[in-house]
């Protein structure tokens, strides 16, 4: 066993964060995803758990479900991220890396969301909502600089949100959803063997281990002899979510929302490629089971919607995201590796949004709003895979009765980001120093049907 623990200790490897994978192509709030309502996007969410329009409210109150009938929303919103990095890296043994910036780490994801919502009586409904509520992905050249670091991080996870709403009187309604949520992550990196060689074998020579050759290693293992790894992992888990929504008057409504956290249990394999028989013949750099466990954060909203004409209505939200939960991500392996640590550290943080609807007549209604977002990322534990810094919203939409059944609603929103700067160093991966360019734009569409 001693041996076995000393084969690895300096190899706190690339599979040192299969969820730090859960990289967002937004380059803030982590990797939560707000897009959840097309109708709200275009007022960058502002009045999210008090504007209970359409079955959209599944996601952000459920309570809100009282102010309607029976309907049903699909919708989608095309994210589109840049990421550009400029700087400077080494290897783990100190020496400049080769390679370029990487190209541009960021993409185009696509976020779709369903809903449904129908009344059951006796002030009683119901409804369910199939939406992505984290995710998204970054991915760099495959012989980038900072492939040590990173090269491609990737999420997916459905959530499925079946929810109740009940009308306790004439302004007060309660609601509660139940989530059961799957997430899938992947992490690929590069991994230099040629300068993890040398200080593993000192540690085996060390502890008396045959063979162990600093000098022989050395000479067998070339510095830059990169090896290709990728983790994946994935798993179901459960949560809830509860809301109140007041009604003082007919033109004003106050929600109130909270959504649980889901901690994660996941679980999958590590594989790797090209690999040299000197690490495997030690147990290194094979096929393996791993798991991590993740918290996704808990959410409270409390938003304010106001009419302050037949055309005229105002809104504001403020929302807070629990991410102090994530301050480490541990990989456990079923070989003989330890675990591998990556302190994260992450801070809660609030999102502050202000909105404005302005209905032309009984078929047009036009929308603007802005946003302030934080991010829960530490300048000194910011990483190539989570480039996150604050963000400033600038959203405009248009909502569109075409028959008394059937409206559709478009939002359009541009991300203003702090230039992320970032100074990522770890003995198994080298440095990585620069700072990023990175922009976001979002376009969302949806189609109500009301049954």
């Amino acid at each position: 066993m001693r041996q076995s623990k000393a084969k690895l200790t300096s190899l706190r490897l690339l599979t040192a964060g299969i969820l730090t994978a859960c990289a967002s192509n937004g380059m803030a709030s982590g990797f939560a995803l707000i897009e959840q309502s097309a109708s709200q996007q275009g007022n960058a969410f502002a009045g999210g758990s008090a504007v209970a329009n359409d079955a959209t409210t599944i996601y952000f109150n459920p309570a809100g479900m009282t102010r309607l009938n029976t309907e049903m929303v699909a919708g989608a919103h095309l994210v589109i991220t840049s990421a550009k990095f400029d700087g400077t890296a080494t290897d783990p043994a100190g020496f400049p890396a080769s390679g370029g910036n990487g190209g541009d780490a960021g993409g185009n994801g696509l976020v779709p969301n369903l809903y449904f919502s129908t009344p059951l009586g006796d002030g009683l409904f119901a409804g369910i909502g199939i939406n992505v509520p984290f995710g998204l992905s970054t991915e760099y050249n495959s012989d980038w600089k900072g492939r040590y670091q990173a090269i491609e991080s990737e999420v997916k996870t459905i959530n499925i949100n079946p929810s109740l709403a009940y009308r306790v009187n004439n302004r007060f309604s309660i609601g509660v959803g139940v989530s059961l949520q799957y997430i899938d992550a992947k992490l690929t990196q590069a991994v230099d063997q040629g300068s993890l060689c040398v200080p593993t074998q000192a540690q085996l020579q060390a502890l008396g281990v045959p063979g162990a050759d600093p000098a022989n290693c050395a000479g067998l293992v070339p510095q830059g002899s990169d090896a290709f790894a990728k983790v994946e992992g994935d798993n179901w888990a459960g949560g809830y979510n509860l809301g109140l929504l007041y009604e003082p008057t007919s033109s004003t409504r106050i929600g109130l929302a909270y959504r649980s956290k889901i901690n994660h249990q996941l679980s999958g394999k590590g594989r790797f490629s090209n690999t040299l028989p000197q690490f495997s013949s030690f147990g290194l750099f094979v096929k393996t089971g791993v798991t991590a466990d993740i918290d996704l954060p808990q959410t409270a909203s409390l938003s304010i919607y106001h009419d302050l004409s037949n055309r005229w209505s105002v809104m504001a939200d403020a929302t807070w995201t629990g991410w102090d939960n994530f301050d480490e991500l541990r990989i456990k392996y079923d070989s003989n590796q330890p675990d591998s640590v990556v302190d994260e550290n992450w801070n809660d943080i609030w999102r502050y949004s202000l909105g404005v609807d302005f209905r032309y007549n009984s078929n047009w209604t036009f929308r603007a709003g802005t946003a302030f977002d934080e991010s829960p990322i530490p300048n000194s534990n910011r990483t190539a895979r989570i480039p996150g810094e604050d963000r400033i919203w600038a959203s405009v939409g248009f909502g569109y009765q075409m028959t008394p059944a059937i409206g559709i609603d478009v939002g359009y929103s541009h991300l203003f980001i702090d230039d992320p700067e970032l100074n990522e160093n770890t003995p198994t991966s080298g440095t990585l120093t620069g700072e990023y360019d990175a922009s976001v734009d979002i376009v969302s569409a949806q189609l109500v049907w009301k049954i």
